[in-house]
């Protein structure tokens, strides 16, 4: 039986147009909930929080086959290429299998 596969894409954004953290902050939530509704994923803002036009955003996919997580990966990076608001000035992608044993990290007792 699968585990099921997880995909990711990274990508270090520019903002040319940003004059303020407000702005950015707007462009960022419109981009999230664009790949939200489209793609079904999650999206973080993940580092350059305190820089105007700078982002970096992790998009994680999850799905039962590889080859079907691996189209969505692609579809994202389509995605973000072509938002007219943001530059693509690094981006990396990966899909990974589960491991069918579960594997617990230890998080500490306090």
């Amino acid at each position: 039986m699968g585990s099921g596969y997880v995909g990711a894409v990274s990508a270090d954004l520019h903002l040319p147009h940003g004059g303020s953290l407000k702005d950015k902050r707007r462009e960022l939530r419109r981009l999230k909930h664009r790949l939200a509704q489209r793609h079904g994923c999650a999206v973080s803002e993940v580092d350059h929080h305190d820089l105007w036009q700078r982002a970096r955003v992790t998009v994680a996919i999850v799905g039962r086959d590889a080859a079907e997580v691996g189209a969505q990966v692609e579809a994202v990076s389509r995605t973000l290429h072509a938002d007219e608001a943001f530059e693509v000035l690094e981006e990396s992608r990966e899909v990974r299998a589960v491991e069918a044993e579960p594997t617990f990290l230890d998080w500490g007792s306090g």
